[in-house]
């Protein structure tokens, strides 16, 4: 094998540890522990850590390939685990005329760095029917997902590198005709909030002025569940509602176009009638309050950026 094929590809050089990369079994029963993986002793580079793999060119804009905050699934042990954060993905055709790579020389190249920053393998399995139909189905994967297609014939190896007070995800797939590979990585953290709390006085206004007004509520991703830090947002609604005892609101959820139209229907239903339950918990009397969803048939912004997928993302209180 000529030794070009183990040319490194990360920021700066790096030692190749010998061997492979140990793969972490799942937890006996809560599925797989973070913590199995030790903290990493090596000094990372800045993120996403990898440089463009010698030869290759990505195809995607320097622009696309960074998302602020999504989330993305990731094998972990045997089974697929939904991880939040920000994310940097890119991908290669890898039968270019300049410099073709093969499946496991693609792989191998980012294991053998992986495994210098002192990262672990964490899948035993790939996307089986088994693994898909666990989390949901094809769609609810491949709504947050930045590799190559969840399917089992597409290799996916997930790794995990964690220092003292973070955790970085990494997929690298490979699949498609020609051949393509793809390379995911995630910080994990929270989503820095962007959106303003408006105050009951402000929804009030909105609606008297143009009888609706539009609310982002944070809802676990791709559920209904709605967060913790939502409270303020259900707290001002009811506030809203006790200031004005003849006021009826229509609680209508709206999403962006990701994923089929069909899921986004049911999650935009499902997410308003949280809110109206949340609501009725705090003592609004239920006839005042009915709920609907629009899915994705009412954008109010471009769904092409990210900025706009999440204005799009919305629950709006409508005057009856």
């Amino acid at each position: 094998m000529s030794d070009r094929r183990w040319m490194p590809i990360l920021f700066t050089a790096l030692l190749v540890a010998s061997g492979g990369v140990r793969s972490e079994p799942a937890a006996a029963a809560g599925g797989f522990d973070p913590a199995s993986v030790p903290v990493t002793s090596a000094s990372l580079p800045p993120f996403p850590f990898f440089k463009t793999p010698e030869g290759l060119v990505s195809v995607y804009d320097d622009k696309d390939k960074n998302m602020s905050y999504d989330g993305q699934y990731f094998i972990a042990g045997d089974r697929a685990v939904l991880v939040e954060g920000r994310i940097f993905r890119d991908a290669f055709n890898l039968q270019n005329d300049d410099r073709a790579y093969s499946e496991l020389e693609f792989h191998k190249n980012y294991e053998n760095v992986v495994t210098a920053l002192g990262g672990r393998k964490i899948n035993t399995e790939q996307y089986t029917p088994e693994v898909v139909a666990a989390v949901g189905g094809r769609d609810a994967v491949e709504k947050h997902h930045y590799g190559a297609v969840a399917i089992p014939d597409y290799r996916h190896d997930s790794y995990l590198i964690r220092t003292a007070d973070k955790e970085y995800w990494i997929d690298i797939s490979s699949g498609a005709i020609p051949l393509h590979g793809y390379v995911v990585v995630l910080e994990k953290q929270g989503m820095r909030q962007s959106v303003g709390l408006l105050d009951a006085a402000a929804m009030k206004q909105a609606i008297d002025d143009k009888g609706r007004v539009a609310l982002y509520i944070n809802f676990d991703v791709d559920k209904a569940t709605l967060r913790a830090d939502a409270q303020p947002v259900i707290d001002e609604i009811r506030k809203l509602l006790e200031a004005d005892p003849s006021l009826k609101l229509s609680i209508e959820g709206h999403t962006d176009n990701t994923g089929s139209a069909a899921h986004n229907q049911q999650l935009s239903t499902a997410r308003a009638r949280s809110v109206l339950g949340a609501l009725v918990g705090l003592g609004i009397e239920p006839a005042r309050l009915q709920s609907k969803g629009h899915g994705q048939d009412q954008p109010i912004a471009d769904n092409a950026s990210d900025d706009g997928r999440a204005k799009n993302r919305r629950v709006e209180l409508v005057k009856l």
